[in-house]
């Protein structure tokens, strides 16, 4: 059961916002989606967008500039919230990279989170399930991308499940979370302190195992060159020199002077919804 909350037209289609239950999280959430104009006509593919560290369901539709892009090429776009909202976990809300707006798509198993924080089953089955289920949309073309915290979502996501998504892209992505500050705090609180239980949840580990190895088509990603957090944070070359050791298809691309932000990924939004057009309609 889901229910309107907006909807504005956009480009002869839709951009909506609806709220549902989880059952992994046992609250209700928020998505967006925007459905194209072809979309009145037949079902179309679709691509789930995970945001990056504070952002919400509305982030993606406001900023990103996708709706033209996602209009000419006939594809749908979903955008979920970042974490739970109002979960009453004790500190949910201390800080703006742990807690609330900080769900880092993994299913906690650390108390007091566990509980709550499962943003991994959310994207992987609640919500993808409810939007099969729900609007005009391709069940066998699923794309999904993000930004930063939402493009490790998106690689660990699509590199675990090549069955469910079948392209794969990001904008600044934490590409080697466990040997970042972002993703070693992260993982410390959600999931303990065993490095053996992040492995699963690191794209740069991920890049070379054999499920990954099912994913056959191209991973794009753009880094801005004037990002604050690149060196520090985002650690992208970990994540191509592993790619390339095992023989994976990763595109690397660096932009002079562009930073972190939504300037940047409405700069290059165009490029990524033509490359999962592109690959979704080669699966034909």
């Amino acid at each position: 059961m889901i229910e309107l909350v907006e909807s504005h037209a956009s480009f002869e289609g839709t951009q909506s916002i609806y709220k549902h239950h989880s059952g992994a999280i046992d609250l209700p959430m928020r998505f967006s989606i925007y459905l194209p104009p072809q979309a009145s006509t037949r079902r179309v593919p679709v691509l789930f967008y995970l945001a990056g560290l504070t952002c919400n369901e509305e982030t993606f539709a406001i900023k990103a500039g996708a709706q033209r892009y996602a209009a000419e090429h006939g594809v749908a776009l979903v955008a979920p919230d970042t974490s739970p909202r109002g979960a009453d976990v004790p500190g949910e809300a201390l800080t703006w990279d742990l807690g609330v707006g900080a769900g880092f798509y993994v299913d906690a198993t650390q108390h007091p989170w566990s509980g709550r924080y499962r943003m991994y089953t959310y994207i992987t089955r609640d919500l993808r399930e409810t939007v099969l289920s729900s609007f005009p949309v391709l069940a066998d073309r699923v794309g999904i991308f993000g930004h930063s915290m939402g493009g490790h979502g998106a690689l660990v996501i699509g590199l675990r499940n090549p069955d469910l998504f079948q392209s794969i892209s990001a904008f600044a992505p934490i590409a080697a979370p466990s040997q970042c500050p972002w993703g070693v705090k992260a993982f410390s609180g959600y999931l303990g302190e065993d490095r053996e239980t992040w492995k699963p949840y690191d794209a740069s580990e991920l890049i070379g195992s054999e499920i990954a190895g099912r994913f056959k088509g191209e991973i794009l990603i753009d880094q801005g060159l004037s990002d604050q957090f690149l060196a520090e944070q985002l650690r992208p070359e970990i994540l191509k020199r592993n790619a390339e050791r095992a023989d994976r298809r990763v595109r690397l691309r660096r932009h002079a002077g562009y930073d972190h932000g939504y300037f940047f990924i409405s700069t290059f939004m165009g490029d990524h919804i033509a490359h999962h057009a592109r690959q979704l309609a080669g699966l034909n």
